[in-house]
Formats: C-alpha cells, sequence, structure tokens
C-alpha cells in the first residue's frame, strides 16, 4: 500500500471512530513551564503509543494506543476520536503485566507491520513477556456507510522470555527499532533478582532481535532490573530508563557486552531497608550516567528530535509514575544532566513524539488521559 493510500485509508477509519468527549480548553502554563497541556482522550490503564506511519515518513494524527487489559486502539490526536483495532493476541493480565508496548515497523507505510509486547500465560500459574507482530488492515463496512474497521492480521510471535516464573511483576517489554533496521527489547528479571546475573535466563537482559525475530547475539546486555524505558539518540547510542529498587532509579547508556550490576550493585536499597553494595565500576559494572534518590519510577522515554520544541532536540524526556512528573535531561554525547522537572499531578506512563515535534504523554491507571504539550505562547 503506498503512502497516499494508507493515509486515505487512515483518513476513512477515522471518519467512523467513536466520538470522544468534549475536551476541556488547554491548560496555560506555569511559570517554568515551556507548554500547554490539552486532554486528547482518555483510556483504561493505557501503556503505550505509537504514530502512524513510522519513522523516517511524514506523521499522520493517527496513533496506536495500547491498555493493559489487552485493547489496542487506532486514535486521532486531532479529534480524540477512537476505534478499537481486532486480533490482538491472548493477553494474560497480572499485577503489572498484559498489553504493553507498540511500535510500528520503521517501513510502515510499506509493509504497515505492526509490533506488540504483552504478556503470555504459562504453565502452572507462571507468565512471561512476549513479542510479535502483524499487519494493520483496514476491513470495510459491512453494510453501505456503516464504519470502517481495522484489525492486525497474521499476528505473529517472535520471542518469548525464558523462562516463565511465577509473580506478576518487572516484565519490562520495551521495544525500540535501531537506526540499521534490528529491534531491541528489554526482559525484566521478574522480580526474582539473581537470574539477572544468569547467562542462561532471559531475566534482567536486553535483546538484541532482527525484524522478524533472529536473535542477534546470546544477551546484549545483562544486569538488569526493570527497563522500561529504551530509545535511540540521533547519533546511535542506546539508552534506557530502569527502575531501582527503593530508590536508585537509573538513566543508562547501553553497551554491548556490558553488565549494569543487578542486583549484586545499586544505588538504591531493599524495601527490607537492607544495603546495597553500590560500587559500580570497581566491581565491573557500567556505571548509570544519572540516578535518583529518591525514586522516580520512570516509567518511559523519548529522545526528542522534532522542531516543536528545539530547545529539547536530542534531550532525553522521562515520564515518571511516582515522581508524577515529566523529566527532561540534557544528552551531550555520552553525558547526561538533569535539567527539568516539571509536576504533571499525575503518574505518567508512556511520552511519545507527534506531528510537527509535539509531544504526547500518557497518565497511568484507570481513566489515564492521552495529554498534548504545545509551545507557550512567547509573552509580548
Amino acid at each position: 500500500m503506498s503512502l497516499k493510500l494508507l493515509q486515505a485509508a487512515l483518513l476513512l477509519v477515522a471518519g467512523s471512530c467513536s466520538a470522544a468527549p468534549s475536551q476541556p480548553q488547554a491548560q496555560g502554563p506555569s511559570a517554568t513551564e515551556p507548554f500547554t497541556t490539552t486532554p486528547v482522550a482518555s483510556f483504561d490503564s493505557p501503556w503505550a503509543m505509537d504514530f502512524l506511519p513510522g519513522s523516517g515518513l511524514p506523521v499522520t494524527t493517527m496513533a496506536l494506543v495500547t491498555e493493559k487489559a489487552g485493547k489496542l486502539w487506532l486514535v486521532d490526536t486531532a479529534t480524540g476520536k477512537r476505534q478499537a483495532v481486532g486480533g490482538i493476541p491472548k493477553v494474560a493480565v497480572t499485577s503489572q503485566g498484559g498489553l504493553a508496548d507498540v511500535v510500528v515497523h520503521p517501513d510502515f507505510a510499506g509493509n504497515r507491520l505492526v509490533y506488540l509486547s504483552f504478556t503470555e500465560a504459562g504453565p502452572n500459574g507462571t507468565s512471561g513477556a512476549a513479542l510479535g507482530y502483524g499487519t494493520l488492515i483496514f476491513v470495510g463496512p459491512a453494510v453501505p456507510g456503516g464504519p470502517t474497521g481495522a484489525q492486525l492480521s497474521d499476528f505473529k510471535v517472535i520471542w518469548r522470555q525464558q523462562p516463565k516464573v511465577g509473580g506478576g511483576g518487572h516484565y519490562s517489554q520495551r521495544i525500540a527499532f535501531a537506526p540499521d533496521g534490528t529491534m531491541f527489547v528489554s526482559s525484566g528479571e521478574r522480580q526474582k533478582g539473581a537470574p539477572a546475573q544468569d547467562p542462561n535466563s532471559d531475566l534482567g537482559k536486553i535483546i538484541h532481535l532482527t525484524a522478524d525475530g533472529q536473535r542477534i547475539g546470546h544477551h546484549y546486555t545483562a544486569g538488569h532490573r526493570n527497563v522500561l524505558g529504551l530509545a535511540f539518540a540521533p547519533d546511535g547510542r542506546l539508552w534506557e530508563t530502569e527502575m531501582g529498587p527503593k530508590g536508585g532509579d537509573e538513566l543508562n547508556l547501553i553497551i554491548q557486552g556490558k553488565n549494569y550490576g543487578w542486583p549484586v550493585a545499586s544505588y538504591g536499597s531493599e524495601y527490607s531497608g537492607a544495603d546495597i553494595p553500590d560500587a559500580h565500576a570497581s566491581r565491573g559494572f557500567e556505571e548509570p550516567k544519572l540516578r535518583w534518590n529518591p525514586s522516580i519510577s520512570p516509567g518511559s522515554l523519548l529522545i526528542y528530535t522534532g522542531d516543536a520544541f528545539p530547545q529539547w532536540h536530542g534531550d532525553a524526556l522521562i515520564g515518571a509514575l511516582s515522581g508524577q512528573a515529566l523529566i527532561r535531561v540534557d544528552i551531550d554525547g555520552d553525558t547526561a544532566r538533569k535539567a527539568d522537572q516539571w509536576d504533571m499531578g499525575k503518574r505518567i506512563r508512556a511520552v511519545d513524539q507527534g506531528p510537527g515535534g509535539i509531544v504526547y504523554l500518557l497518565e497511568d491507571g484507570p481513566g489515564g488521559r492521552l495529554i498534548k504539550l504545545q509551545p507557550a505562547p512567547k509573552n509580548g
């Protein structure tokens, strides 16, 4: 399907999407906020979003949004109208698991592939992260004048976290495409700790795959706890945000073959109050580029490349869950510096970049809103 035909199909879907509630006007910035905020739509525990048609191509106002319970929505961010997408794999919903990340293939305009990460049930009450893809297709109306539908066809699972274990936390399951078209997925340590240092386990690792799911090497990196942010900078470097235990949240530069220390080393402490040694480099582990004490609970990571906020170009934008904030980190090569932290009043689950470089946030939990951030008017 050509880009023009794709955009025409999206317009048909947008016209048939269910209407959103009337939206409040944009909220003005505080003295320190360079943006206004406008609610676009609300969801039931949204987790991730990605705009169509994909990287390096003109971005439409249409975005895919996941909900933890297993729904995928096609949303027109210009109007707030949305429509459910069919063909979603069966999802095991646990305390932290469910339908998670959504990322479109870099050549989406040509192949219409959409990648989803999700929690998959295993035997005897176990579960694990999984990754797969399907082709986004548009289905004609069942009756003349009826709504146009959308669904993922031929969904194929291409990676499964091994081993599947009990418990419902720390799946991680963030997806990032590399500039060369390969992909990375974060595989959390499932609140088990020790497997993050076990070379025979996927838990606590970052995995490198081809776009069709073939493994590249064994594990790209090890020693991770719960990686909920994964993004490439314009210079091709891969960055991640990682939740520590009680304190010790991290921003890391990801380097192939390196070990990031968990659970042997951390700048946080156990929830029991027990200390964890924080000597990283002297013990052969990579030091975080930044760390947070107390915790902010980083839920997502975007490296900004748009034009709407030129002063942010190449910087990291981090959505904070317990911190209820949007955090900007100034990135310069392989160094990082805390720059701004804006109180958003809600747990921020995801950050994404839309048409024209406009920034979008997803709030966590039931009734979580999709929020549009636009540059604040200049005084005078």
